[in-house]
């Protein structure tokens, strides 16, 4: 089997004209028969790493997947485009699964979806030994692994595929884990000799905002004010939260559904087959959503709290995007979550190197979240890609903080907290700096130290702002065994006594945030609002043939899909080919039903006296068709006969059925043809003319050479 065969059938199966980077590597050695570890990031393109040798190979592949949900997804995707894929678990019936097993012992399925519990299961294994494997994939290897941030243990016995399938390759993938994760899952699945790949952890489609958790309320409302009819994720760190935030949301006119371990299983199912068919735009959930969802069209995700780490985070706003169009990752954070892991860490029933582990990738995550540096250079650092510009699509980037010698602010601060004998926490300490007339100050007599009152220069959100930054560059510490009060560190104390200095970034001025307003996007053009029309229209679209055939809308097409058919306006089946995400079996099923709605947007838009670039074509298609004669058609759009055949021959081209017959009989249509090697393309009417000695019309060759493109094409 060679990569031609795998492009061949990504084109005629999915519908994409190329790989995306790694992709080909990765299959090429899956032919080879290597094991191999794929790190790839959420949307990168993980399962064409399988599903492309799956369609090529001989047999059937086996594809282990942790949730139910994930596998009826991947399933309907593929059969969507024409590939013969199952899956059994414990939602099939007796037989239902009998006949999944029927049709793989036919040799009928080429891709087989299962869960670690099916398949190490006595009942499965002698089916599994009567299947020609081609290969075994292990989707979100990192499960296997104690030392990844989502350990499952059933997946620590898939270790006997080795040992009783040898000479079958293995592809194990996973989105998130560190060097330590990696290493464990080529010991726990004994991989041999590997080939292991890491992909770019770059999502530069994806923006990245992070803020400190004042009126989060009011700012997601903001931020979904801006986002009119998108389908995004809010994630919560609490069940209750889910349901408040939800119930808030909607008495505010969004449509939202909350989404938690507590709700009935039947409702559980009921909110995410709502959110996959896009009745509820907007989920708010605990962090087990979305795990074994492929929705593409998720266009942003809100972490209401603090992620626990960055594996989870990056996983988690890896769902939005997953089309490659742009999408919003909104992340809040405060003390307090930090506060609440640390305390469901330490009553958790992991051993203490576990417990240690958790509290390291946590504070990790707290550092992410505070240092004014851009985000995307950040986390990449953390999975150790190098990255060394910064992204330009982040909020630090696209407000770049003021640098400045901080070392009065910072000095001002540890004395404080020193007076303070270190028993106060952040929000105490930015009180009595400003001067707060708070009445417990009052009490405790910190109005009385020499330091009250001493910051006033800076509001409340700069102090804290200016604290975090102390934080992470290790001037004070959270003492979280002494009910979170500040301590001064020898790194503080260098500052305060020894005149070392220490620079510090501070918030954008408000003029600043003015000039961003300033800044902001201008409204669109006519060609984009007749885009984003047209979109709009697809969309809908989508969604009416989902609900008929039972499926998600965006398996019908994705955002992607659709965006391109809206800036190109495809009018016949050539066109709509050369769409991404359009193969041969989509074509088939959906391409009239597209194309129709994109001529009628057409229609109605010349109609209405708007230009429509790309349009002439169909305005002399549509007069043809009704009966119109040449000379007539030539004559109303002011065009000459010629262009008319041109326009007439170029449809054909693409793919509509014209009686060509009426400018080239079949005889003078293989001698033409047959000439064509003898010319370069584009060809030259006038070259062929003078060549045959004016023997053909113009007519008759402009139609050869259509024919003869048509032909290549269909």
């Amino acid at each position: 089997m060679t990569l031609e065969h795998a492009q061949a059938t990504l084109k005629k199966v999915f519908g994409y004209d190329r790989f995306r980077p790694l992709q080909p590597e990765i299959i090429q050695a899956v032919y080879n028969k290597r094991d191999t570890l794929v790190l790839m990031p959420t949307g990168g393109g993980k399962s064409i790493c399988y599903q492309i040798p799956a369609l090529t190979m001989e047999g059937t592949t086996v594809v282990v997947s942790p949730l139910i949900a994930l596998m009826k997804d991947q399933v309907e995707g593929l059969r969507g485009n024409g590939a013969p894929a199952a899956f059994i678990n414990s939602t099939l019936s007796a037989a239902e699964t009998r006949s999944v097993e029927e049709d793989l012992l036919a040799g009928r399925i080429k891709l087989l979806y299962v869960s670690p519990e099916k398949l190490v299961s006595q009942g499965f294994q002698p089916l599994l030994k009567r299947l020609r494997i081609s290969l075994f994939a292990v989707d979100e290897a990192h499960c296997i692994s104690a030392w990844g941030h989502d350990f499952r243990p059933e997946y620590t016995q898939l270790k006997f595929l080795k040992a009783q399938f040898p000479g079958v390759p293995m592809l194990a993938l996973t989105a998130t884990a560190d060097k330590l994760t990696r290493k464990d899952i080529v010991e726990q699945l004994n991989l041999r000799d590997p080939a292991i790949f890491i992909a770019s952890f770059d999502r530069p489609n994806i923006s990245l905002t992070v803020r400190r958790g004042q009126k989060r309320f009011e700012q997601i409302t903001a931020f979904l004010k801006q986002h009119p009819g998108q389908s995004g994720i809010i994630y919560c760190l609490a069940r209750r939260t889910c349901e408040d935030l939800s119930e808030k949301l909607n008495a505010r006119g969004f449509n939202t559904a909350p989404y938690h371990a507590n709700l009935p299983a039947r409702e559980r199912e009921r909110v995410q087959d709502d959110f996959i068919n896009d009745r509820v735009p907007i989920i708010c959930a605990t962090i087990a959503f979305g795990m074994g969802i492929d929705k593409s069209n998720v266009r942003f995700i809100i972490h209401y709290n603090l992620p626990r780490n960055l594996e989870g985070y990056y996983q988690e706003i890896g769902r939005a995007g997953r089309d490659g169009l742009p999408a919003e990752a909104l992340l809040f954070f405060s003390y307090q979550d930090v506060m609440t892991y640390r305390q469901m860490f330490e009553e958790g029933e992991a051993v203490q190197d576990q417990k240690d582990l958790k509290i390291a990738k946590l504070n990790r995550m707290y550092q992410f979240a505070e240092a004014p540096v851009c985000r995307r250079k950040t986390v990449l650092h953390y999975f150790g890609e190098a990255y060394e510009q910064n992204c330009g699509n982040c909020d630090v980037c696209r407000n770049p903080p003021r640098q400045f010698d901080g070392t009065v602010a910072a000095q001002k601060a540890l004395s404080a907290l020193l007076r303070l004998e270190e028993k106060v926490g952040i929000n105490m300490l930015v009180d009595v700096l400003r001067g707060s007339q708070r009445r417990d100050i009052f009490n405790l007599g910190y109005n009385q130290i020499k330091t009250y009152g001493a910051g006033k220069e800076y509001s409340f959100e700069e102090w804290q702002f200016l604290l975090s930054q102390m934080l992470h560059h290790g001037l004070i510490e959270i003492a979280y065994d002494d009910n979170n009060c500040l301590k001064v560190t020898d790194t503080g104390r260098a500052i305060l006594f020894d005149n070392q200095q220490v620079r510090l970034a501070l918030p954008p001025r408000p003029e600043e945030k003015a000039e961003a307003r300033a800044n902001a996007p201008k409204p669109p053009t006519q060609t984009q609002q007749l885009r984003n029309e047209l979109f709009d229209r697809l969309v809908a679209l989508r969604r009416k043939i989902g609900q008929q055939e039972g499926i998600p809308p965006y398996l019908v097409f994705s955002d992607a899909t659709l965006e391109q058919m809206a800036q190109k306006r495809p009018i016949t089946d050539a066109d709509m080919l050369y769409i991404s995400g359009v193969g041969e079996r989509k074509l088939q099923k959906y391409g009239d039903a597209f194309i129709g709605a994109v001529r009628q947007f057409v229609r109605e838009k010349i109609a209405d006296g708007q230009t429509v670039p790309g349009s002439t074509y169909l305005l002399t298609w549509d007069m043809f068709k009704k009966g119109v004669e040449i000379r007539e058609i030539a004559r109303q759009r002011e065009i000459s006969p010629v262009t008319v055949i041109s326009h007439l021959a170029t449809m054909y081209e693409r793919g509509e059925l014209v009686d060509i017959d009426t400018w080239v009989s079949p005889e003078e249509l293989d001698i033409i043809q047959g000439s064509l090697s003898l010319f370069e393309e584009p060809y030259q009417l006038k070259d062929i003319f003078e060549h045959f000695n004016k023997r053909f019309t113009y007519e008759a060759i402009r139609f050869s050479i259509a024919d003869a493109k048509r032909k290549e094409r269909f």
